[in-house]
């Protein structure tokens, strides 16, 4: 069979883990740099990976559209903060192709906030139209707490470019027992009154940060019971393709969805795989396992070797993660951080 032959199979053939789950979803991120330094998410003093080690925009655009050839229809773009990285507007532009053509339903992002300002009419004009921020509070001391680094006032002007831009957002806050978890009211308030869904998410045990994890787990099966003291939560079908249940807040008509991979595992329907700025590519945020596609890219011009070892990382797929807050050992349940995997 001759090799283009061969390749123009391969590349139509839909990407399918040894579970039949079939990978709709890819995740990518493009640096591991950030101007933040959130508590949950990174030491205060990161050392951050050389520049040619991470993967140029016009990889990301060759190894995104091999992932698209094969049957993904949505594409987050993460870090660190994926807007920090240099002429990051470029590569959105040359992903939105793919919008045009039909071949990919959804391009996004998840983000600080801090560089929306700027970047949120361009990130429309791309194709981009719903974005994911981190935002753990509304209090300014409590963020700067929580972010070491961050300006709530930036994030806010952030946010509030985005609505004007015509993006939809969805606010992304990690339950942190003892620093937020008075905190969820006002943002539920808060983002009813602007149109913004608002999703909690439990602490997840990614790599050594300055603290114990296992003082701040919040399970967010509490976190609901106590809010349904004071908001009427209604079930709804609301999905979007990721691991968060929806509930409609009757009181203000918004949505609040909660992510859950501690205490409810979310495995069984998962559709999704992680590519760091190395090219390295993770068939769980759970697990350990990896693939090494950045080799391959740099090696071989020819897509069939990429889309080789792409099956050959897909077949790898485990059933589900192995997240637990350890507190006998006080040790993550995988060692890299969560901004080296991507958010």
């Amino acid at each position: 069979m001759p090799d283009d032959f061969a390749q123009t199979i391969m590349e139509k053939t839909p990407l399918v883990d040894p579970f039949g789950r079939h990978i709709s979803y890819l995740r990518v991120s493009v640096t591991d740099r950030c101007d933040f330094r959130c508590v949950y998410c990174m030491a205060e003093q990161m050392q951050f990976l050389p520049k040619s080690e991470v993967l140029s925009l016009e990889e990301l655009d060759r190894v995104c559209s091999a992932f698209i050839e094969r049957g993904v229809r949505k594409l987050r773009i993460t870090g660190g903060e994926p807007l920090v990285r240099k002429d990051i507007l470029h590569l959105f532009q040359r992903l939105g192709r793919h919008l045009a053509s039909g071949a990919l339903d959804e391009l996004t992002l998840t983000t600080n906030g801090s560089q929306l300002k700027t970047y949120a009419v361009g990130l429309y004009e791309a194709g981009v139209r719903r974005i994911n921020v981190s935002l753990d509070t509304l209090d300014d001391a409590m963020f700067a707490k929580i972010t070491r680094r961050g300006r709530l006032a930036q994030v806010l002007e952030g946010l509030k470019a985005a609505h004007e831009a015509g993006l939809s957002v969805k606010i992304n806050a990690v339950a942190l027992r003892g620093i937020n978890d008075q905190a969820f009211d006002e943002m539920i308030r808060f983002c009813g009154e602007r149109g913004f869904d608002l999703t909690l998410i439990e602490t997840m045990p990614l790599g050594e940060i300055d603290e114990d994890r296992t003082d701040r787990f919040l399970p967010l099966s509490l976190v609901k019971a106590d809010l349904e003291t004071r908001w009427t939560l209604e079930d709804i079908p609301h999905r979007t393709g990721g691991p968060a249940r929806y509930v409609r807040v009757r009181e203000t008509g918004g949505r609040l969805g909660f992510i859950t991979p501690l205490t409810q595992n979310f495995c069984e329907g998962c559709n999704r795989v992680r590519l760091t700025c190395t090219g390295t590519l993770f068939m769980c945020l759970g697990q350990e396992d990896k693939a090494d596609l950045r080799t391959v890219l740099r090696q071989s011009s020819n897509n069939a070797d990429l889309h080789a070892a792409i099956d050959q990382a897909i077949k790898r797929k485990p059933k589900r993660h192995d997240f637990i807050i350890d507190g006998a050992t006080r040790a993550p349940a995988v060692a890299r951080h969560m901004s080296v995997t991507g958010g």
